[in-house]
């Protein structure tokens, strides 16, 4: 469920709430998020509505999700360095878009991204599904 920040948020974050490992990051940043700069959107509180933002639940499933102010969606590792540096954090961001770095980052959130299911133990029958 998104929340209410006003309008000076940065980055609007979409997460899977149902993810341990991706709750465990999201608490971070709210903790971190003092100037709340950062809006919160649940993709698995079931009052979600992919279609209202012109897209699948598979597509948020998929790959970590954000939105900017302006509209524009950014995906991907992007959103982590949108929201590490809402936080504060530009200086590890300025580490992870080192053109090194970014590759080693982009690939381990795509394995990652992949098989984010099975790795977080919701995969029952060997083949994970989108609900």
């Amino acid at each position: 469920m998104s929340e209410p920040t006003g309008d000076e948020w940065q980055v609007e974050v979409f997460y899977d709430g149902e993810c341990p490992l991706c709750l465990r990051e999201i608490r971070m940043l709210r903790w971190m998020d003092r100037k709340k700069n950062i809006r919160f959107t649940d993709i698995a509180d079931p009052t979600f509505r992919p279609s209202n933002y012109g897209k699948s639940k598979q597509e948020f499933m998929a790959e970590i999700q954000g939105r900017l102010p302006d509209g524009s969606w950014i995906t991907g590792v992007e959103v982590f360095r949108r929201l590490y540096a809402a936080v504060g954090l530009g200086p590890l961001v300025a580490l992870a878009r080192l053109p090194g770095v970014s590759f080693v980052l982009d690939l381990g959130y795509r394995i990652f991204a992949k098989n984010r299911l099975r790795l977080t133990g919701r995969c029952s029958t060997g083949a994970c599904e989108v609900n």
